[in-house]
């Protein structure tokens, strides 16, 4: 269910991008909609290399974050005449492993010119999936798809356009070329150690997903790619990769002493340096997972974006499903959130030009309001504390770490004093809408405090330079001592932070 108006429609012919900022590549796509459909109308793709900057504290060297930037910065003047609400920009593992990914997203997003979102492991599965899952025909096999990273590789096993299991290891084509190919130099005895501990990371998700099974192994991402081009350029295969083709393609870099030693035939310059960490990866998920072959898929992480970002706006948004799941899952009063989400929302439409709040606003306040009591489902008391933490730390498919963030501000801070520290470790441009949406939903929760079916009275809620005014039937609250105390109350909560609630006189 979503939140009736709160999505602008798309129209005919109006344009959408999705830009990957993965470990190793960005990548931006392009497409128009039509009759319903994505047609794909540009495609740009940089190789930037940016976890080779990580330099192991949290921090990132400056000439990985000049190459970002650069590439942001050209990607961004791409996306002139693209409207602003339909681009969406994910940011994967190396950002994920930076200290403060501040010091990154802010001048990021400058020169991108959108907003960035830092998703978490299993959610760039869910994307990636759904990326794979749209380039091949529909089919009703179950399917195991790999990807294989910068920073991280996804393993996901699904059935049609659905997840059914997601799972990130901290294992990439970069990071584990670094690790254990520092020097260039490539043994038998070195290559032998790396598989153990890569085989190790493999194992605590290996066994539930030989058990879970599936028909057919499909492989994404650019290493994947380069690895079946060498398997059709060697003529070890037809472009699938396999088990033997792997073996053999181990063999040649070790007999050859490192990369640079041998000739690769479909084998990209660009790639080159980074082919031994995403070769043993490989090996080791086709043992570890009992992998014989693989088919090398055309699509990526970044049409799942696209394609998510096409539901979103066609009421087919996963974050509806996956808060429904969550109110199910923590016992919610859906009667009792239904209401408050009712009338948060009409408070939101009141006040949303004078407050300048999109349409996303709208939709965080509508989920906050829909699951901000799970926390009754640990404790009574303080339970907008236990609310706030499960919203930040689950798995919620479809949210970025920022959007739960935001979400957890709001549960944290719906009732009693007003948590200062939730709405400052949010992003800057985020803490004033979230903070107004805050309001909103303590507002409605505070109506609704008596649980009772009864509707409430009309009312109207006006803004101004550092004033609230609240206008509801002075005789009904008169009539509701408890409501007219738990109102005074807020009152006082909100002079905390210099902000005024006027309430009918007595």
């Amino acid at each position: 269910m979503s939140p009736s108006g709160a999505r602008t429609p798309l129209e005919e012919g109006e344009l959408l991008a999705a830009i990957d900022i993965g470990s190793n590549s960005f990548h931006m796509v392009v497409a128009r909609h039509v009759l319903g459909q994505l047609r794909i109308v540009d495609r740009l793709r940089e190789m930037v290399r940016m976890a080779a900057g990580l330099d192991g504290r949290g921090g990132l060297d400056p000439a990985a974050m000049l190459r970002a930037l650069d590439c942001l910065s050209r990607f961004g003047q791409r996306l002139d005449g693209v409207p602003p609400q339909r681009v969406r920009a994910i940011a994967t593992n190396t950002v994920r492993a930076l200290r403060n990914p501040r010091t990154f997203l802010l001048p990021a997003e400058t020169a991108l010119g959108h907003a960035i979102e830092v998703v978490a492991g299993r959610e760039e599965a869910r994307l990636i999936y759904l990326g794979v899952a749209q380039g091949l025909p529909p089919k009703s096999r179950r399917r195991l798809v790999i990807d294989i990273g910068g920073g991280s590789t996804e393993f996901i096993i699904g059935h049609g356009f659905e997840p059914l299991e997601r799972e990130s290891v901290q294992v990439g084509c970069v990071a584990t070329t670094r690790r254990f190919f520092g020097g260039g130099r490539i043994s038998r005895k070195r290559w032998r150690e790396a598989a153990t501990e890569v085989a190790a990371e493999l194992q605590q998700f290996a066994a539930a997903y030989r058990a879970r099974g599936w028909q057919e192994v499909i492989g994404s991402s650019g290493t994947i790619k380069a690895i079946g081009a060498m398997h059709r350029e060697l003529k070890l295969s037809r472009g699938v990769i396999t088990r033997e083709g792997i073996g053999q393609l181990r063999d040649m870099l070790i007999a050859a002493g490192g990369v640079e030693g041998t000739r690769l035939p479909g084998l990209s310059e660009e790639r080159r340096p980074v082919i031994p960490g995403g070769l043993l990866v490989l090996e080791a998920a086709f043992e570890a997972l009992g992998v014989d072959s693989m088919q090398v898929a055309e699509t990526a992480m970044r049409e799942g974006i696209l394609y998510d970002l096409l539901g979103r706006a066609q009421d087919r948004d996963p974050r509806d499903a996956s808060i429904a799941a969550m109110a199910q899952r923590y016992g919610v009063d859906t009667a009792q959130s239904q209401r408050v989400e009712d009338t948060a929302l009409a408070l939101f439409d009141q006040v949303r030009d004078d407050w300048e709040l999109a349409d996303e606003d709208r939709l965080m306040l509508a989920w906050a309001a829909r699951i901000h009591e799970i926390g009754l489902s640990i404790a009574h008391s303080q339970y907008h504390h236990h609310s706030a933490y499960v919203a930040e730390h689950s798995d919620i498919a479809g949210f970025s770490r920022q959007e739960q963030q935001v979400l957890a501000a709001l549960l944290r801070c719906h009732r009693r004093a007003l948590s200062a520290s939730a709405l400052k470790s949010l992003p800057e441009r985020l803490e004033q809408s979230t903070l107004r949406n805050v309001l909103l939903l303590r507002l409605a929760v505070l109506l609704h405090r008596n649980r009772t079916t009864q509707s409430l009275p009309e009312f109207e809620l006006r803004v101004g330079a550092g004033r609230i005014d609240l206008a509801l039937p002075a005789s009904w609250l008169e009539s509701r001592s408890l409501t007219r105390n738990d109102l005074e109350a807020e009152r006082d909560h909100l002079a905390a932070i210099d902000l005024r609630l006027n309430l009918p006189d007595r």
